[in-house]
């Protein structure tokens, strides 16, 4: 089982590094919703908090 992982992250991160080498501005905007995602999500939480505190 753990042979299965160390392959699959091996796999990932080859497939990482072909998506950035072989198109770059791709891969940056894959990288910018991702950001825009966890702080979409910061917000939520945050506005979730300040509505239980009130």
């Amino acid at each position: 089982m753990a042979q299965a992982k160390k392959i699959a992250l091996y796999a990932v991160v080859v497939f990482v590094l072909y998506t950035i080498i072989t198109s770059p501005a791709r891969a940056a905007d894959l990288v910018q919703v991702g950001f825009e995602g966890i702080s979409s999500a910061a917000q939520g939480v945050g506005q979730f908090m300040t509505e239980l505190v009130n």
